[in-house]
């Protein structure tokens, strides 16, 4: 230190940036602080409507996601969730993800129905899981196992694996949506692959990306009311009128409690 010259204090110095890795549009991933972590950053951009913020819908995503994550994880499915961050990052494992995700089925809606010409809103007798490749380019992007296993994505034993998590997934969260009286119509998940050892053989499939407002749709039992960002129209989505229906959603969970996520109270969000 130079004569004269200021002494820097610890919280004055800067912290290092974190490396970009992936950006999208509701969702930014960083290199984590430690080896084979990552920090997953939850945005206020709106799902479907370019230059459309939700102001304190990252917050409430990120901490539903985080709830289902905990609670999977304690229930015996593995996830790649490790601990909240904050309002909106939350550290995960490194994970390889599947170039794939998969739409899963409780109720015939929407395209589904009219694909397989079953009455709107009919309650299937089992889940119904669809592949689907990760291109948002594709109008028509579901997949069948036998791509998954040629093109080398992943192998039937690992197939096996997610088939049986998301059985397992969904007996979960359909009950858990239920007991608040809410029916879980659809939803997506992803899945990716974590190296344990050097050996690339040594690997564990794991859930990975969110459980949260935006990745599913919900219905109200009691008032038959369409709870989801896929059920509001264009002008709706325009006047971000959306937030109303994370804050409805939000409270159903308890979210909205004191230690909540502030900004969508319409109080100032502390970070």
């Amino acid at each position: 230190m130079s004569i004269g010259s200021k002494p820097v204090l610890l919280s004055e110095k800067k912290q290092p940036r974190r490396r970009h890795l992936y950006e999208g549009r509701t969702k930014t991933l960083f290199d984590g602080p430690d080896p084979g972590t990552f920090v997953l950053y939850f945005k206020d951009d709106c799902k479907k409507q370019d230059n459309v913020v939700v102001t304190g819908k990252g917050t409430v995503n990120n901490r539903m996601s985080e709830m289902f994550m905990v609670r999977l994880n304690e229930i015996g499915v593995q996830t790649h969730f490790l601990r909240r961050l904050n309002m909106r990052e939350q550290l995960v494992r490194a994970t390889e993800a599947l170039p794939f995700y998969m739409m899963v089925h409780n109720l015939a809606i929407g395209s589904f129905a009219k694909r397989l010409n079953l009455e709107e809103g009919m309650l299937l007798p089992e889940v119904i899981p669809e592949f689907h490749v990760k291109n948002k380019q594709l109008s028509e992007s579901m997949i069948s196992e036998r791509h998954i296993t040629t093109l080398g994505w992943a192998d039937s034993e690992e197939l096996d694996c997610i088939k049986e998590m998301i059985q397992r997934i969904n007996d979960f969260l359909c009950g858990q949506f239920i007991a608040l009286g809410l029916r879980l119509i659809r939803y997506n998940l992803e899945f990716g692959r974590v190296y344990l050892s050097e050996y690339l053989g040594d690997t564990q499939i794991v859930l990975i990306d969110e459980i949260s407002i935006d990745s599913c749709s919900v219905l109200d039992i009691a008032s038959g009311q369409r709870l989801d960002i896929d059920s509001l129209s264009d002008e709706d989505l325009k006047l971000c009128n959306q937030r109303s229906l994370y804050h409805k959603l939000a409270g159903r969970f308890g979210l909205l409690t004191p230690g909540g996520p502030t900004d969508l109270l319409n109080r100032e969000e502390t970070l």
